[in-house]
């Protein structure tokens, strides 16, 4: 029999985190580019670190029998990739409508969040903020693509990068769960209780 695998949640919230992190200040205007996709710094760790290695602690929370965490960090680590795919081959190409794509990817994903959003619910306080934080930073974005308003992307941005911060605490509280030592970081209880049995 397999030994049970160390928890690979910490590193699926860090990669997000890091991520979320890039691309929200690019999109809250505070790197060198005029906007996010001319801002190159965020997009080498989109693919590695918040494509690769957060698909790979959803593969991993396959194996934990965590279909929450292994839906979530598999998607989210396909976005991670998919943005990545689409700012490099696809955002350059001449005629293509960038902002309008942007907002169906965008609402799409906001879709996906919004159900995402009712079961974390379940988990804890910190994961309920990451994504309550996440949705409303993917509705802003996505009206501010459709509507082409550079302030809404920079709002959109901001939340985005409260998203961040609530995911690199919930990375680090389950670091330190996982660690067993002196140190913990309190997540709150669940905003909603599963049912028992």
């Amino acid at each position: 029999m397999l030994a049970p695998p160390a928890d690979p949640a910490p590193l699926g919230l860090a990669g997000f985190a890091l991520t979320t992190f890039l691309l929200s200040a690019a999109n809250a205007g505070w790197t060198r580019g005029a906007t996010a996709l001319n801002s190159a710094e965020w997009l080498p760790y989109a693919l590695a670190y918040g494509g690769v290695a957060q698909l790979l602690a959803g593969m991993w929370e396959f194996r934990n029998r965590n279909v929450f965490g292994a839906t979530a960090f598999g998607t989210y680590g396909a976005f991670w990739i998919g943005l990545w795919f689409y700012v490099r081959y696809i955002a350059a190409i001449p005629g293509e409508n960038v902002a309008n794509d942007l907002g169906w990817i965008l609402t799409g994903f906001a879709i996906f969040t919004l159900y995402m959003l009712i079961f974390s619910a379940q988990a804890n306080t910190a994961i309920f903020g990451v994504f309550l934080f996440l949705e409303v930073a993917f509705i802003v974005l996505a009206i501010g693509r459709f509507a082409d308003n550079g302030n809404l992307i920079k709002v959109g941005g901001y939340v985005g990068i409260v998203t961040a911060a609530i995911a690199w605490y919930a990375s680090a509280a389950g670091i330190a769960a996982g660690m067993g030592g002196r140190v913990s970081l309190p997540v709150g209880p669940p905003v909603i209780r599963s049912r028992a049995g």
